[in-house]
């Protein structure tokens, strides 16, 4: 039987679902996690941890239509220079707060454009977060690089201050897709830029390339994944574009009637794929490629790789504090969210208080149904004796679960007694697949299509 039409059968085509970079996912978090439990939060880290650190940078010189992530335009450095001493504030509540000998296994700065920062602006901010914590031995410093907001000056900064890893953003080299979605950035200078990082000795270079874009068809995707092989990456994210104009009306911009439907959409990944690992990139998770000798391919051939907030990472720390306006921290007791909007963020902040203002405390079930659906996002297999080590008390109540997604998927997945897998045939369902252990009401939030 051809593939598409059980695809259809079982909803793929119609599905709104969760990208589940967290469980429960940020709609279900809620108020009665503040200041006071994220500060209890920060207490429980061991001394001499290894965490984890993302900074937000939620500006932006301008905004680009298809991009749904919290951020604001400025033509000017006043807000971004204020908004940097309330982050250095910030950090210093933080050293007040975090353990001896904490060390950073991984630093990343997002946004937003990190690079919209000045070459002096970038030297403060780094060093300000590394007198309250040193990078580990391997950690890993990254930045998301806008090739259309990056100069000498700043790459240099950005390579003494220890950045190791760069993320480039590409989305589609076509002139057309590209003025369609407000982000116009030429293969020339996206390859400056890689060539300029690689220059200054950036060795581990990531890529994002996007799929179900207006007016993009095979023959495009075709040509703008060629184009981006010639740059190399170690590591490329292709992901869906999500078009969700109630959430970002930014996206009204982009003529609905020029996106592909969901059936091309899933052509246009399954060419892109085809392509990137005939070139020798193996397929990390539903939407990630990466060169064998890449940090994520090791962790996925040996089981330790991970999803989270950036999507599929290596990073090994179970903390993760988010900082700047909207940023999510993780801890092994549950996700605490600051203020979203920069002005609330920035009021909190100079009062002398953490900006918390919302999260979710973990229970015991949660816990159990994020691993799941962790290791089906990450792995497409879940090892069962694995749940019962790490649930004694929780792993048999999972065997409902498993019996409940084999009947609704079928052939579109194996449920064996050591095991539950979603082979290929399956894995464009894997985020349905996942969405079937989730306990929360998911009409709370309108999430974007399933492929």
């Amino acid at each position: 039987m051809d593939r598409d039409p059980q695809l259809t059968r079982l909803g793929l085509f119609d599905a709104k679902v969760p990208r589940y970079t967290s469980y429960p996912t940020a709609p279900h978090f809620n108020a009665a996690t503040g200041p006071a439990e994220f500060a209890g939060f920060l207490a429980a880290i061991p001394p001499g941890a290894r965490i984890s650190l993302y900074l937000h940078v939620p500006f932006c010189r301008r905004l680009c239509w298809f991009c749904a992530c919290r951020t604001q335009g400025t033509s000017s450095d006043s807000p971004v220079t204020a908004y940097l001493d309330t982050l250095k504030a910030e950090l210093q509540l933080l050293a007040h707060h975090l353990p001896e000998g904490v060390t950073l296994s991984r630093l990343h700065w997002g946004g937003g454009t990190p690079t919209l920062l000045s070459a002096a602006a970038m030297t403060d901010l780094a060093q300000a977060i590394f007198a309250i914590a040193p990078m580990a031995a391997e950690g890993e410093f990254s930045v998301e690089i806008d090739p259309n907001e990056i100069d000498e000056a700043r790459l240099d900064a950005l390579a003494a201050a220890g950045m190791n890893r760069a993320s480039i953003g590409v989305q589609d080299f076509d002139p057309a897709i590209q003025k369609a979605i407000g982000r116009e950035q030429s293969y020339e200078i996206t390859r400056s830029a890689a060539e300029g990082l690689r220059a200054r000795g950036i060795k581990s270079l990531n890529a994002d390339i996007l799929f179900g874009l207006p007016h993009q068809t095979p023959g495009k995707i075709t040509a703008s994944v060629a184009q981006l092989l010639t740059l190399r990456p170690d590591r490329v994210a292709l992901y869906g574009y999500a078009h969700v104009p109630w959430m970002s009306r930014r996206q009204q911009l982009i003529p609905s009637e020029a996106l592909p439907a969901p059936q091309e959409r899933l052509a246009l990944f399954d060419t892109a794929r085809a392509l990137f690992e005939a070139e020798g990139y193996r397929q990390i998770g539903i939407d990630h490629f990466a060169l064998p000798e890449d940090g994520l391919a090791r962790a996925a051939e040996s089981g330790q790789l991970r999803r989270n907030f950036q999507g599929y990472t290596d990073d090994p720390s179970g903390v993760l504090i988010g900082l700047g306006a909207s940023s999510i921290s993780r801890f092994p007791g549950g996700y605490a969210q600051n203020a979203a909007a920069t002005g609330d963020y920035t009021s909190q902040i100079r009062a002398g208080r953490f900006a918390t203002a919302r999260g979710h405390l973990f229970q015991s079930e949660d816990l159990l149904r994020a691993r799941i659906i962790e290791a089906l996002m990450c792995d497409f297999r879940v090892d069962k004796a694995e749940l019962r080590r790490r649930f004694p008390k929780l792993a048999d109540p999972a065997a409902p679960l498993f019996a409940r997604a084999a009947e609704e998927f079928g052939p579109m997945v194996e449920n064996r007694d050591d095991s539950f897998e979603i082979p290929p045939r399956g894995r464009a369902l894997t985020r349905m697949i996942a969405r079937s252990f989730d306990a929360y009401d998911l009409s709370r939030a309108s999430h974007s299509g399933a492929i």
